[in-house]
């Protein structure tokens, strides 16, 4: 699985096991082209697409569970001209706090184009992502990373660590994500790191925590690459669940054929 997908060199490419698969949830492993992940949204949502469409699960499922490596990940679908997959966000915990100063340095920024008395955190509901808050969109273009200084600033981590800048915006937030250790330079859409965005921007106030909070992530448009990632907030602080959704569209079919070196 990993050599296929560092063959494909996609953000992420997943495998649907049949034979670990039951009636509480089809199995689906997610590799990046460097390492296996434990959680990704949009592979989540993708998969769920690509399950109702071999039927297997029932083509018109609307609640189902995928079993990945950070548990069971409940999966609805909103029907409709164009419908919307949603994901629930595994718990989320936060793993560390890192230098306003040096993590700002790490994207080519100065501390002061961070948002004041918002902390640099390490947050994860399965990949950590480290959240840098900065004042507008134009910095968040601004910013490139040294990986270098990545790997100093996450020295305590033995595990791959991405980063998600991000401007608060009035619909939501304009963001970007490097992950550079999962062998992923930038990635245009990244529900896994949504769900902790959101809990961050609630936690410091930037969005409000309000059960039934609504707002778009948005992402990739600095590589060309556009994406709008929804989210839904149920419960005070998410206490509920944090619903990370977005529309999927089929964009190839493929066959591939794997030659097996002759044992002879």
């Amino acid at each position: 699985m990993q050599r296929i997908a560092r063959e494909l060199n996609l953000s992420e490419t997943t495998f649907i096991l049949p034979e670990e698969s039951s009636e509480r949830g089809t199995r689906v492993r997610i590799f990046s082209p460097t390492s296996e992940m434990e959680f990704a949204g949009h592979p989540t949502t993708g998969t769920a697409f690509v399950m109702r469409r071999l039927a297997i699960v029932a083509a018109d499922s609307q609640c189902f569970v995928l079993n990945e490596n950070v548990g069971r990940v409940p999966v609805r679908i909103d029907e409709g001209g164009n419908p919307i997959t949603w994901l629930t966000t595994p718990p989320i915990e936060k793993l560390a706090e890192y230098p306003r100063e040096s993590c700002a340095s790490m994207l080519g920024l100065g501390e002061n184009q961070l948002i004041a008395d918002v902390p640099c955190e390490l947050l994860s509901a399965g990949n950590p992502n480290s959240y840098i808050a900065v004042h507008n969109p134009a910095i968040v273009d601004e910013a490139w990373l040294d990986s270098t200084a990545l790997s100093q600033v996450v020295s305590d981590r033995t595990s791959p660590t991405c980063v998600f800048v991000f401007a608060p915006t009035k619909s939501g937030a304009y963001s970007r994500m490097f992950s550079p250790q999962l062998g992923i330079a930038e990635d245009p859409a990244t529900g896994s790191a949504t769900g902790p965005l959101t809990l961050f921007m609630m936690k410091h106030r930037l969005i409000s925590s309000d059960d039934g909070t609504r707002f778009t992530s948005e992402q990739g448009v600095k590589m060309g690459r556009r994406s709008l990632i929804h989210v839904q907030v149920h419960g005070k602080m998410g206490a509920d669940g944090i619903e990370v959704g977005g529309q999927v569209a089929e964009v190839a079919t493929a066959t591939m054929r794997l030659h097996t070196p002759s044992l002879a």
